[in-house]
């Protein structure tokens, strides 16, 4: 995809210098109402979900929606704000940010703060910061400024390999120290993909693929909370009340639904017996109140958000442009795929929100800004089908 689209710029180079400053136009109206009509789905799940939790533990029952509305205002704010900013401009950030976000996440493991017997935060004025979030913006730039570079020196091993996985790899011992395995299957994923958008040979994937299963193994087997969720998701049934038990409740939830749902804010779960019901496994209340059409239409508008992401990738006036929106695209499938994944318990349990969905703030922040990048290089689009 990105060789097809640099071939096709230069060809037209003569033409492009000329209305290259004029070519700005409006942003990627589909892509945009999408991430509306996602983010405003959100919240009201947000608001149906979280309001048990909230009175519990903070004795406001709008307490958690509250926040998560105010972050979803900023981003919103923020995304329209990045999407008017020329998208080259974040070539010459890549790397600083880049640094940034790992020293955030060192930072994490000298005065972070823990919960669910993990260190991901970091608090910095009042607010709680989960660092892993930029990283995984930061890996996208940074990945499509080099690779951008690189050019046609990414099918060497010196170029298009080794780099990529000295960075991974250094990233990945970060968040092993954090306990952050999910964040691990992402980043990596997402470099993959990058790797492979940028035209590395298919013979490294599985190369490195099976480098990557090794370390998968002896990670689970060192460390006994992944063991002990990879247990469970093999039979949750058999530690109902303690290892399975959050898999076990979220089935609840999901088969309590059925195919029309209970109806929106009559989920039982939610009433503090499926952990995390307002974060990453908003999902399972989602089908507990809406059934399984209400949840089907809740992927269905992900998936042409997805297909409309890669669209404008493919459509991109340059190579910097497409590895973007297709990195940043690419990042918002991972996620929605692995979370639905684990609700359903088609895969083992780990740490990954819903985006648009489950509650936190660095999280739907970053998320918007990375919509805002996407509708930014839309600007720029080559298409007459605008």
């Amino acid at each position: 995809m990105a060789r097809s689209t640099d071939r096709s710029a230069q060809e037209r180079l003569p033409e492009r210098k000329n209305i290259r400053t004029k070519r700005k136009g409006p942003m990627d109206l589909p892509f945009l109402l999408l991430t509306l009509i996602l983010m405003t789905l959100g919240l009201i799940m947000m608001l149906s979900a979280s309001y048990a939790r909230a009175y519990q533990t903070e004795g406001n029952a709008l307490y958690f929606f509250i926040r998560q509305a105010i972050f979803a205002a900023l981003g919103i704010t923020g995304m329209l704000i990045v999407s008017k900013i020329d998208y080259e401009l974040w070539r010459a950030f890549s790397f600083p940010f880049l640094v940034g976000a790992v020293v955030l996440m060192v930072l994490v493991l000298l005065i972070g703060t823990a919960g669910g017997g993990a260190k991901r935060w970091i608090l910095i004025g009042g607010v709680s910061i989960q660092p892993s979030e930029l990283v995984k913006m930061a890996v996208v730039i940074f990945f499509a400024t080099l690779i951008s570079s690189f050019k046609d020196k990414m099918e060497t091993f010196k170029f298009g390999i080794l780099p990529f996985a000295a960075v991974l790899l250094g990233l990945a011992v970060i968040l092993i120290l954090q306990r952050h395995f999910s964040a691990i299957i992402i980043i990596c994923l997402l470099g993959a993909v990058m790797l492979f958008l940028g035209g590395v040979k298919f013979r490294w994937f599985v190369a490195l693929g099976i480098l990557a299963f090794a370390a998968g193994l002896i990670y689970i087997s060192s460390m006994g909370y992944a063991s002990e969720r990879i247990t469970a998701w093999r039979d949750p049934f058999a530690d109902p009340s303690d290892t399975g038990y959050q898999v076990v409740q979220s089935l609840y939830a999901i088969g309590s639904g059925g195919l029309f749902g209970l109806g929106f804010g009559r989920s039982r779960q939610k009433y503090l017996y499926l952990p995390e019901e307002h974060n990453d496994y908003i999902f399972s209340v989602v089908c507990e109140e809406l059934g399984f059409i209400g949840a089907l239409l809740i992927i269905l508008l992900f998936v042409p958000l997805i297909i409309r992401g890669f669209w404008i990738a493919m459509h991109a006036k340059d190579r910097f442009g497409a590895l973007l929106a297709g990195g940043f695209t690419s990042l918002l499938a991972i996620q929605v795929f692995f979370n639905i994944g684990v609700v359903t318990n088609f895969l083992p349990s780990t740490g990954i929100s819903l985006p648009f969905f489950s509650y936190g703030g660095t999280a739907l922040l970053v998320q918007l800004a990375e919509m805002g990048v996407i509708l930014s290089v839309s600007r720029d689009c080559d298409t007459l089908l605008k």
